[in-house]
């Protein structure tokens, strides 16, 4: 499992460091202002459909059944029924697309009810540009699917790097022009045809790879078979819960857009955010559902719960440090990353309360891909979606409460309170297949304490190197590595000599 978790978070890292520094653009370029809050605020149109139809709820469903085909040694039946699902799929989205477009004044009121009229302006061109990356998403999505389901892994995750290649590629030739004239919006226009670009270029790349490992995915007639009615039925709770959990992140980008400022800096914020949460639990995501499928089809239940057991352990082992890291000095990666230009100290500060916000649940959020795969290899989408109705309605009351008192701020801290309590119900629900015996709960809890202690490490080291954040460009970043080794030093020392895990054991791991 490890090396497959290797690969695909190798590939993921680059994506999500290609990502970053697409955002460093962003903000030099345009800070926190108008056109920022408009790209972002319609960026999560087609993401919002592409999360409730694509991949999420369709995969989900999708991989399960299609590996069952191929395990049962049914190979042109599973093609085939990849073929049927890609063209019910397509067919679907293509419709969705083409009456939405025409409707985007309207969903981009409904997304950004207290925007000013500048920035509503630019939300519905910039919607109506990057839209049909919704379709090529959702099948790229699909494709991917497929391929993990068959054991490739390195391809549909460096798909994703396109995206970035394509958005820096305007970024660092358009972008740099359109800011010393001053057009400000002509930026956004420019990265916003740069995604819609990247969707067909992903979608390309995942086709011409099925063909290659010879699945023959096409446009065929949908035709209404028993397998598909299964898909469906398996959909309806996941298309539930995904569109129930995009409604929420509508209503907290609703919220913020009573704020000035406030979608670009919890965007901004996400993106840190998401580097170790991406990259870690897309990963546990993509190679544990595929491989628990695999263990529960042959009738080994307990290598099953022991693969479970085994995600938690090595994804707290990466992220609680992560976490601790962020909550205790987030300056110290947000000023000498993002800092520069029409990016100011005031938004530094900001985007900072907002990172250590969202670090608390950064844990959370990749026990949930972890977790998630004990339900959905046993073709249970009932369960993860009566507990993300539950979990979506204690982020959006605790928003709503939240930002009375503490602004923007407080949507972060909903979502890593929603998080945890998306933990609490998942573990409740899987009773005793978590494989998680006291030995493994004992490395949990050292592995807490062994983070802590690194936390108290790197505030000293952020204090310490006060000067040299406040000082030129390059020694804010050489302070900032200095944080960083200072942490990964101490905790890779601290867990060994507290036997949260051993040098032998994650050799083990990555020979598996």
């Amino acid at each position: 499992m490890l090396k497959a978790l290797s690969t695909v978070g190798g590939f993921t890292m680059m994506s999500r460091v290609l990502g970053l520094v697409r955002e460093i653009f962003m903000a030099a370029f345009l800070g926190t202002g108008v056109v920022t809050d408009a790209f972002y605020a319609a960026l999560r149109l087609p993401n919002m459909f592409r999360r409730i139809f694509g991949e999420g709820a369709f995969n989900s469903a999708f991989v399960p059944l299609f590996g069952r085909e191929l395990a049962e040694g049914h190979v042109e039946e599973a093609h085939r029924f990849a073929r049927n699902a890609f063209a019910w799929l397509g067919g679907v989205l293509l419709v969705a697309t083409i009456i939405l477009i025409p409707a985007m004044p309207w969903f981009a009121r409904l997304l950004v009810p207290l925007a000013d009229a500048e920035t509503y302006e630019l939300v519905v061109a910039y919607g109506r540009i990057m839209f049909s990356y919704l379709l090529c998403m959702a099948l790229s999505a699909h494709l991917s699917g497929v391929l993990n389901t068959v054991g490739v892994f390195s391809m549909p995750a460096f798909a994703p790097v396109l995206l970035n290649v394509l958005m820096l590629t305007v970024l660092a030739v358009i972008v740099p022009l359109a800011h010393w004239q001053g057009e400000l919006a002509l930026i956004g226009t420019a990265v916003s045809w740069s995604v819609c670009a990247a969707g067909f270029a992903q979608l390309a790349l995942l086709w011409i790879s099925c063909w290659r490992k010879g699945i023959r995915i096409y446009p065929v007639r949908p035709h209404l078979t028993p397998r598909i009615r299964r898909l469906l039925i398996l959909m309806g709770p996941g298309v539930m819960a995904a569109g129930i959990q995009q409604i929420n992140l509508v209503v907290g980008t609703a919220i913020a857009s009573s704020q000035k400022s406030a979608i670009g800096s919890l965007n901004y914020a996400d993106r840190l955010f998401q580097m170790p949460n991406g990259m870690i639990g897309a990963a546990f995501g993509v190679v544990l559902l595929p491989e628990i499928t695999r263990l529960l089809r042959s009738g080994n239940e307990p290598a099953a719960n022991d693969a479970i057991g085994r995600g938690v352990l090595l994804s707290m082992l990466i992220t609680l440090p992560a976490m601790i890291a962020f909550v205790v000095a987030p300056q110290a990666f947000v000023g000498p990353i993002y800092e520069r230009l029409e990016f100011t100290p005031e938004d530094t500060r900001l985007v900072s309360q907002a990172l250590a916000a969202f670090a608390v649940g950064l844990p959370a959020y990749v026990l949930v891909k972890v977790l998630q795969a004990g339900y959905f290899a046993r073709e249970d989408t009932k369960g993860p979606m009566k507990i993300a109705i539950v979990t979506v309605s204690v982020n959006a009351a605790a928003s709503l409460i939240l930002f009375r008192y503490i602004g923007f701020v407080g949507i972060a801290v909903a979502t890593s309170i929603a998080g945890w309590v998306n933990v609490l119900l998942l573990v409740k629900g899987l009773r005793g297949r978590l494989g998680l015996g006291p030995e493994r709960r004992g490395k949990l809890l050292r592995t807490f304490l062994a983070a802590s202690a690194m936390g108290g490490v790197v505030w000293l080291a952020h204090q310490g190197l006060g000067d040299w954040f406040a000082g030129l460009q390059w020694q804010r970043i050489v302070a900032m590595l200095a944080v960083v080794a200072a942490g990964m030093v101490s905790f890779g020392m601290l867990a060994i000599g507290l036997k949260a895990t051993s040098v032998a054991e994650l050799r083990a791991g990555f020979r598996r």
